[in-house]
């Protein structure tokens, strides 16, 4: 990878970009909300015809690159440890990491929101319109949860019946499974066979990256087009409303990166949280405007690599396990 995805090489940082977009996406959707209402036909087809087609093919672009990237990541981090055991070392501490981290999140959360009781600052008629705009949406979720129990059924069914079923329905945990046994496989046999299979998996890993450098170019627009969606449809009287919420949230998050994550970079890493923060900025942004970890993992993995300088193999390796668990 010979530019990184912080840098477009063309003036302003790609990250500036990103957070341009994002307010100017917030700012002319909040306009036509107040101008013109949220059920305007004007404004409806600006969604249907403009802003809705550009975010999703954003998004899209970087739906399509996850899966091959992180069965590239994770075969070819795992072939270039070398051995099971160190490998397995990595693996057992990330996870670990993961749960530690993602159980403090937890908890402050919950510490957050009983705290601040963002419910008791929302009007009664508010809450009739919050349940009768997303009771569907919230029905769906809830069914999904009750269909997928925790329990033996969920390590069996990490394990794929078929590898490319599980790409076409981006089961995450059934691609890892499979790119771990294929990595670990490529360690068990002559080195000679091996090697066509390993630069086939970099050069499929340079392709996928070339492709998220080209949807990262998108960014810029794709995350206006996605924040006008939401802010033009939302309602900006609904979105005072629940300002509780948001202020709640962002507390926590606050806190959370703050406090623990910084600890963490300060005594773990040894390196200063704001000069780790300014580092991963386009990761954080993309994040943020997205709201998805598999959407943000192709910038997470080049960001890592590129702006903080761990090896590829560790990138690839960790982080794709990461945004599964988290």
């Amino acid at each position: 990878m010979s530019e990184s995805i912080g840098n477009t090489g063309r003036g302003m940082k790609l990250h500036t970009k990103i957070l341009l977009g994002l307010l100017v996406g917030l700012v002319l959707g909040v306009t036509a909300n107040l101008t013109a209402g949220p059920g305007h036909p004007t404004i409806e087809r600006i969604n249907t015809w403009l802003a809705i087609p550009v975010g999703q093919v954003f998004l899209r672009m970087l739906f399509m690159v996850v899966m091959p990237l992180v069965f590239a990541s994770i075969a070819l981090g795992v072939a270039n440890v070398g051995d099971l055991r160190k490998a397995g070392r990595i693996g057992g501490k990330a996870i670990g990491y993961f749960f530690v981290t993602t159980a403090l999140a937890t908890t402050l959360g919950l510490i957050v929101v009983n705290v601040m009781k963002p419910w008791e600052r929302v009007a009664p008629e508010t809450r009739v319109e919050l349940m009768e705009r997303f009771a569907g949406d919230a029905a769906t979720r809830i069914e999904t949860s009750q269909q997928n129990k925790f329990g033996v059924d969920t390590f069996v069914n990490i394990v794929p019946r078929n590898p490319i079923d599980a790409a076409a329905r981006t089961d995450l945990l059934g691609i890892i499974f499979f790119a771990l046994m294929f990595g670990a496989a490529l360690t068990m046999i002559p080195a000679a066979t091996a090697k066509p299979m390993i630069d086939f998996l970099e050069a499929l890993n340079g392709v996928v990256t070339a492709i998220i450098h080209f949807a990262m170019l998108l960014a810029p627009y794709g995350v206006a087009a996605l924040i006008f969606t939401v802010s033009s449809r939302f309602g900006f009287d609904l979105m005072i409303a629940v300002a509780a919420y948001v202020v709640t949230v962002l507390v926590a998050l606050a806190m959370h990166v703050g406090i623990t994550l910084s600890a963490i970079i300060r005594f773990l890493i040894r390196m200063s949280p704001l000069l780790f923060f300014s580092r991963v900025r386009a990761a954080l942004v993309t994040a943020f405007s997205t709201s998805s970890s598999s959407a943000t993992l192709p910038t997470a993995i080049d960001v890592a690599q590129e702006q903080l300088g761990v090896p590829q193999k560790i990138a690839g390796f960790v982080l794709p396990i990461g945004s599964t668990m988290c």
